[in-house]
């Protein structure tokens, strides 16, 4: 049986509202603190920093086939240079409907890709994020930080 690995990216005790100060970018520093309210509002849960870059929401408990095991954050965001990247945990598999309403963004397996949120539906960003949370509390040993 193999032990717990741990993850690269870490919670960390950073703000993230400290960390969001901390962005040059106008628009991004301004889509990054309107992504804290909808995350907060979607979810009902703290955002804490993982890592140097990503805020993120709740952990799960995951153990891969192979026997590895560690836990990771529930979803979250990252407010990079080139985008602004959503983490929705268990990827895009029956999506279709919402991104087709979303607007202008890409797809990475478990990231999405967002210019700017004035290129997407807010409403529709909220019901992915929901779906993601709802999945993965069904699905995985879930808890909030």
């Amino acid at each position: 049986m193999m032990a717990k690995a741990k993850n690269k990216t870490q919670p960390t005790a950073q703000s993230p509202a400290q960390f969001i100060d901390q962005i040059d970018h106008p628009v991004r520093k301004a889509d990054a603190k309107r992504l804290l309210e909808i995350f907060r509002d979607t979810t009902n849960l703290a955002p804490r920093m993982w890592g140097p870059t990503i805020i993120g929401y709740g952990r799960y408990a995951y153990k891969y086939e192979s026997g590895r095991e560690g836990e990771f954050l529930m979803t979250g965001f990252s407010p990079r240079k080139a985008n602004l990247s959503v983490y929705i945990m268990p990827g895009y598999l029956d999506l279709e409907e919402k991104l087709a309403r979303l607007g202008k963004h890409k797809l990475g397996k478990s990231c999405l890709y967002i210019n700017k949120l004035a290129d997407v539906d807010e409403a529709v960003l909220a019901e992915i994020i929901d779906y993601g949370v709802q999945y993965m509390r069904a699905r995985y040993e879930t808890w909030e930080e």
